[in-house]
């Protein structure tokens, strides 16, 4: 059985900063990208970022691109995404979610992945 665990989310004043982690089990960790989503009510969940099961690639949002930084750590079968300059409109749940394959082409989109975790709350207060 396949899990995946955000923590990290929290309330955050605009311009600060916050990581979110996400561990996977149940799976071969690094043999699959890893994505990072973001959801708002009544909106779409958006692609956020992806890294490649080497952590070799990566491919952001335009509007995360700066400010936002994907890793992870094979050995511990962990991603994170460091977020800085934090913005009002970074306000949503987060989500983590496995690849279909290692790499980042089309991870942008939601069908390219098949696991996903319950989701962290990242509030910026302006």
């Amino acid at each position: 059985q396949v899990q995946l665990v955000e923590s990290g989310g929290g309330l955050v004043q605009a311009g600060g900063s916050l990581r979110l982690s996400c561990v996977v089990s149940g799976r071969t960790f690094s043999r699959y990208a890893m994505g990072w989503f973001r959801q708002t009510p009544g909106k779409e969940r958006e692609f956020v970022a992806v890294i490649s099961w080497s952590g070799d690639l990566t491919y952001y949002a335009d509007s995360v691109k700066g400010r936002f930084t994907i890793s992870r750590d094979n050995a511990k079968n962990t991603v994170y995404l460091q977020m800085n300059s934090l913005k009002p409109e970074d306000t949503a749940v987060y989500y983590c979610a496995t690849g279909r394959t290692g790499g980042v082409v089309r991870g942008q989109y939601k069908d390219n992945y098949d696991y996903w975790g319950q989701g962290t709350q990242v509030t910026v207060s302006s």
